[in-house]
């Protein structure tokens, strides 16, 4: 059967359609509240976003993220061709190896960023929703009439996310295995009936672990939760409970981690997003090596600076700033916010922000456009959270 069916539903006076992940009726039984996120129907929370939040945070929670994009790459020029499209290294990856890289354009702006996964004979890479069908484009185009393989496995495919202090342990049987798997490595799993990838990746700041499975095999996953959940309330552990997108992106903000469209778009190049450490500016010094897309322009900003700079801002009162606000310093403007909320585990406001290079340094107060009266901000190190180092 299809990965997903499509299903109309109303957006604002007309109507499209969206599409439905394996998990949809999964959601729909957990009585999820269900949004447009880039042509999917998506779950935004099931109770509430700051109770989902907390339950990530202490526990364990379960994210449907089925929507991301995952690209197959096969054949003699695969890795030539992830060699030019992404700012990490791949050639020196071994089976098994997860990398966060970029893709750029020439200017050095980011057309997404991704996850890059060595395997036997073949690549994987888990792209963003939005950006699925232009990465597929590009990269096909890149690549031209060289002998390799792009395969869109989005639609024969799931993907969730296990994240929190207390998921491994939920594991049941597999909890020992997944338990050795380093950060950013996979392992594939072939258990009777249920074929697994699982990798020690996540985006919210815990611990965690990220699984794709054939779309076939999603009502079995949702059998086996269930039974890891009964056996964790047996052991009087919390449940692993279903969380929405509007948690995964307070858990990722307090996490410091860019979101596409906010810290990161095709006008924002990586180094002003701080994200040095995803970029090898040396990749043309390789013996068989070739300059990324964009190498050129972000090795002048590595050398003269880059355009913007992306700080974190700790911010007065309660009330929860939104992208593109002002930011200001003596009245001038500087900047503005990329993304902002009332953070549900520190218990104020923050917000990370695009300003002037040289503007501001950590403990400088600047002012956020909040309404008639602009608010006070301090300038803090990103993140703002990170796990407690007794965590795994």
């Amino acid at each position: 059967r299809d990965a997903v069916m499509p299903v109309p539903m109303a957006v604002g006076s007309g109507s499209h359609t969206l599409l439905r992940t394996p998990f949809y009726d999964f959601h729909a039984a957990h009585q999820a509240r269900f949004v447009d996120f880039a042509g999917w129907e998506m779950p935004i929370l099931y109770t509430s976003i700051i109770e989902e939040h907390r339950h990530v945070r202490t526990s364990g929670g379960l994210f449907d993220v089925s929507h991301m994009g995952r690209l197959e790459f096969k054949g003699r020029y695969a890795r030539r061709l992830l060699e030019r499209a992404l700012t990490r290294r791949v050639s020196d990856m071994e089976e098994g190896q997860c990398r966060y890289a970029l893709v750029c354009n020439e200017a050095g702006g980011v057309l997404d960023d991704v996850i890059v996964s060595r395997m036997d004979e073949r690549w994987l890479l888990v792209v963003n929703a939005s950006n699925r069908k232009k990465i597929v484009r590009h990269l096909r185009e890149l690549a031209g009439d060289q002998p390799v393989e792009i395969k869109d496995l989005t639609l024969g495919t799931a993907m969730v996310a296990l994240q929190g202090p207390d998921v491994i342990r939920h594991l049941g049987p597999l909890a020992d295995s997944v338990g050795k798997i380093k950060r950013y490595r996979f392992r594939e799993y072939d258990i009777p009936g249920l074929k697994l990838m699982v990798s020690r990746t996540g985006y919210t700041g815990e611990d965690g672990i990220e699984v794709i499975l054939s779309a076939d095999h999603a009502p079995m996953a949702v059998n086996m939760i269930g039974k890891f959940n009964a056996k964790a309330r047996e052991e009087g552990l919390p449940e692993a409970r279903p969380i929405g997108l509007g948690a995964r992106d307070t858990l990722r903000m307090e996490a410091g981690m860019p979101l596409y469209g906010h810290e990161l778009s095709e006008s924002i190049d990586p180094i002003s997003a701080g994200l040095d450490f995803a970029i090898n500016l040396d990749k043309d010094e390789d013996a068989q090596g070739e300059p990324f897309i964009g190498q050129d322009v972000l090795k002048r900003y590595q050398a003269k600076g880059s355009p913007k700079r992306l700080v974190g801002l700790k911010l007065e009162g309660r009330r929860s700033p939104r992208q593109g606000m002002a930011i200001q310093k003596a009245g001038q403007p500087i900047g503005e916010v990329t993304s902002g909320c009332l953070s549900p585990t520190l218990g104020f406001p923050i917000a990370m922000a695009l300003i002037q290079p040289g503007a501001a340094e950590v403990g400088d107060t600047l002012e956020v456009a909040l309404g008639r009266q602009p608010v006070p901000a301090e300038v803090v190190k990103l993140p703002f959270y990170k796990r407690p180092s007794k965590q795994t």
